[in-house]
């Protein structure tokens, strides 16, 4: 399970649409090491501070890798945590996560790191079964 629903916001979305920011909620309690880690290269980037931020330390255990994983790998979340945070995510080895500005998204650096060639450039044997 990806997320750990409240009755409540599971009953409000039985019967419609819910806003991002009950959303939003729900995926910060439920996956506190994403949330954390997004939130690290986020935030800088959604402040303006600068264009691009990343963050590329393996999570310190499966438990860990698995929020992020969830979080990363659902488009409803991870369009949630983009909206909310005013970034664009991106993703590479199952720990790697990286934040741009929607204006840098058309830039040198977003492509390269979006590429296949920064993918395979990313990984290592100790990443291999991440």
């Amino acid at each position: 399970m990806s997320l750990d629903v409240p009755k409540a916001l599971l009953e409000r979305a039985t019967v419609g649409d819910v806003d991002d920011a009950a959303f939003i909620d729900c995926v910060r309690d439920s996956l506190p090491y994403a949330w954390k880690v997004i939130s690290e290269v986020a935030d800088p980037v959604g402040a303006g501070t600068v264009a691009f931020a990343d963050h590329e330390v393996p999570p310190p255990s499966e438990t860990e890798r698995g929020q992020l994983l969830r979080a990363l790998a659902s488009d409803a979340i991870r369009g949630g945590l983009e909206r909310h945070f005013g970034v664009r995510l991106a993703f590479q080895n199952c720990h790697r996560v990286a934040a741009f500005a929607p204006s840098a998204v058309d830039s040198d650096r977003y492509r390269a790191f979006v590429s296949a060639r920064g993918q395979l450039l990313n990984q290592s044997p100790e990443l291999r079964d991440c």
